[in-house]
């Protein structure tokens, strides 16, 4: 009797707590995924991405700015490192345009493929030459194959991304 009686007595106190309003903030900062994965704090998925971290933020049909630097021409992102990539169009991905896969360490585990605005297919050869390296492969246009990048790297990932500009349409 005396439970039921503390109980009774608590629970007005507990409903007027939760009645309480949760002060706003006005700048909130946005849960990481790479909280669960690595000893980060408060890493924001949109803005607050450490230094040595790349992050695509804008492109356009012949750049993409990366970190708040704008890089003309195509891309190829391994990890964190970013180089300029050779092809200028689809039909020149080939196995010695991705051939530097063949010496990086670790191997990512996932080539994504930006083709520009459209999705290509990449030829048997280029498909086989990916897979015997030891990574998975997708191919998507331009724009989305930036924003996978942005994610998988983010969740600490090992990821590449090889990178036509956006206008890039054949």
């Amino acid at each position: 009797m005396a439970m039921r009686l503390k109980t009774m007595a608590t629970l007005p106190k507990l409903i007027q707590s939760m009645r309480k309003e949760v002060p706003k903030h006005s700048n909130p900062v946005l849960p990481s995924l790479r909280r669960a994965f690595s000893l980060y704090d408060q890493i924001n998925l949109i803005d607050n991405v450490p230094e040595d971290q790349l992050r695509f933020q804008e492109f356009n049909e012949t750049s993409f700015t990366v970190n708040g630097v704008k890089y003309e021409g195509s891309l190829l992102c391994v990890g964190n490192l970013l180089m300029s990539w050779s092809p200028r169009k689809f039909s020149e991905i080939t196995t010695d345009s991705l051939s530097i896969f063949q010496t990086v360490r670790p191997i990512p585990e996932l080539l994504i493929v930006g083709c520009g605005r459209d999705i290509h297919p990449v030829t048997p050869e280029v498909r086989q030459f990916v897979k015997s390296i030891g990574m998975k492969l997708e191919t998507v246009d331009s724009r989305n194959a930036a924003s996978t990048y942005n994610i998988l790297n983010e969740e600490g990932r090992v990821v590449a991304a090889a990178l036509l500009p956006y206008g890039v349409t054949s």
